[in-house]
């Protein structure tokens, strides 16, 4: 039996003084709460984890800290000065995605959000030339979104009133206006393929930043030959980049190269133009994640925004009447609007402002890394060191804003009335990771807005005094299922 005690002991000590020289080596990290052999701190952190968690740990160890996942040290930044300093002033050396192993699996290192260097500057520079191409920021892209939201007002109207569950209706109409750029069509919303590609992309959020993504970039080698939701998350990948190669193919096929009509028409153009160019990264392999990356971001987002929006309108009857009174005031009985009458709408622009931060729907910034050693706030930032800018903490920093636990418009609106913006709405991150598609998002957001709140009335069911405004956490935070009575309004237009 001496044997077996003899090992254990050895392994024991040898633990211990690799955690030990891991301890030293990082000693001029920032701050953080005590870690811990293998688990790091994240017992520190998960038992009671909330949407508040990393504001509590900032107020405990200042603004900027260090918690460990494991093994792994991440540097969070917190307040607005403080992310500024990092990935604003110094954006050069925070322009990084982490290269761990999911990001890696998940990406192939391809398209533009999981991707780093020469071809994320490439891919990154060439999606937003397209989008402006295609209309972003003119009056074509909002009558695609128009069409959309006409849309969803009439399968509201179809309720009549009586409660209805609007998860489903928004989403597809949120994401049938990213699918007419890229693709250059909508999709039916019957249409099973289209209904896949919505559940693929749910299954991949539903798995980051996760305990099981922890435990995948923990152990690899060891996670790829057993069962899992990290093989449910892949498969939805491999669904998600079929899908994509076949929209390619049928493009190859059916393109015009004269006049390009959507993003897949324009990328595979920009292929045949760069094929003699040693440096090109356009290929069909970027093609397809960047569908998959611009697929991503325009459909979640916008469609749990929508969601909270009409969560907070049933609870909010007083500030959605003021919103109807400025809309009818402002454009009358005309059918057609335009994101340009935002600037007559001050009172509007707040509330949706104020909808996007008092219900931030990430539980914090997207991860970076540091590519080079890094001096912030005081503390030096080790190249490779991955960094979370933390924007709900600047949301909801007492510093900067009148009430940041309560929904207040007055947040965005100075003593006049006017509408103010503030470099504190971080709400699309900062520095050279910026949203690409942050104007299209404004612009989705003022229209399906308007479009709903004059046609309809929000109130809760009968019976409910107040819907649930307690989120469900993962890697976005959305509302819990609820319904919601829509009620026409005499002076709407559906």
């Amino acid at each position: 039996m001496w044997i077996p005690a003899t090992l254990i002991s050895v392994l024991a000590c040898l633990l211990i003084m690799h955690f030990l020289k891991q301890c030293w080596s990082h000693k001029n990290y920032p701050p953080g709460p005590l870690r811990l052999p293998l688990i790091g701190s994240i017992w520190r952190i998960i038992p009671n984890f909330s949407q508040d968690t990393f504001i509590k740990l900032a107020k405990q160890y200042g603004n900027i800290y260090t918690i460990w996942a494991g093994s792994l040290p991440v540097v969070v930044l917190s307040g607005i000065e403080t992310v500024k300093e990092g990935v604003v002033k110094h954006s050069e050396y925070f322009d990084e995605r982490p290269e761990t192993p999911f990001f890696k699996a998940l990406g192939n290192e391809n398209g533009i959000g999981l991707s780093n260097g020469h071809t994320w500057k490439q891919q990154r520079k060439f999606a937003i030339l397209i989008l402006r191409k295609l209309g972003l920021g003119k009056k074509g892209i909002e009558h695609k979104i128009e069409e959309e939201a006409h849309q969803l007002v009439e399968t509201f109207a179809r309720a009549k009133g009586q409660p209805l569950d609007p998860s489903s209706p928004v989403s597809n109409s949120v994401t049938n206006v990213i699918c007419s750029l890229i693709f250059g069509q909508r999709f039916s919303l019957k249409d099973e393929e289209f209904i896949k590609l919505k559940d693929a992309l749910w299954n991949i959020i539903q798995f980051s930043m996760t305990f099981f993504q922890l435990l995948y970039d923990t152990l690899p080698w060891l996670m790829k030959h057993l069962p899992g939701p990290h093989k449910k998350v892949f498969a939805s990948r491999d669904f998600i980049s079929s899908f994509a190669r076949k929209e390619v193919e049928k493009h190859k096929t059916h393109r015009s190269l004269v006049e390009p009509q959507d993003f897949i028409d324009y990328y595979l153009l920009q292929i045949e133009k760069s094929k003699k160019d040693p440096d090109s990264s356009y290929n069909e392999e970027n093609l397809s994640q960047c569908i998959c990356d611009l697929f991503a971001a325009g459909t979640e987002t916008i469609t749990h925004i929508l969601l909270w929006a009409l969560v907070l309108m049933a609870n909010h009857p007083d500030i959605q009447e003021k919103v109807q009174k400025e809309i009818d005031e402002v454009l009358g009985s005309s059918k057609s609007f335009s994101y340009q009458n935002w600037k007559k709408l001050p009172y509007t622009s707040a509330v949706i402002h104020e909808i996007q931060r008092f219900k931030y729907i990430l539980l914090f910034g997207v991860p970076r890394q540091c590519s080079k050693d890094v001096n912030i706030m005081g503390f030096l930032i080790p190249e490779g060191a991955i960094v979370i800018p933390d924007a709900r903490c600047v949301l909801f920093d007492p510093k900067h804003w009148e009430t940041p636990q309560e929904f207040n418009p007055n947040n965005f609106l100075d003593k006049d009335g006017k509408f103010v913006e503030k470099e504190e709405f971080l709400l699309f991150g900062a520095g050279a990771r910026t949203c690409i598609g942050q104007q299209l998002a404004r612009i989705e957001l003022f229209i399906f807005f308007i479009s709903l709140l004059r046609s309809f009335t929000f109130k809760p069911p009968e019976g409910v005094k107040k819907i649930n405004e307690e989120p469900v956490l993962l890697l976005v935070t959305f509302p819990h299922p609820y319904t919601v009575c829509a009620v026409p309004r005499s002076t709407g237009s559906s």
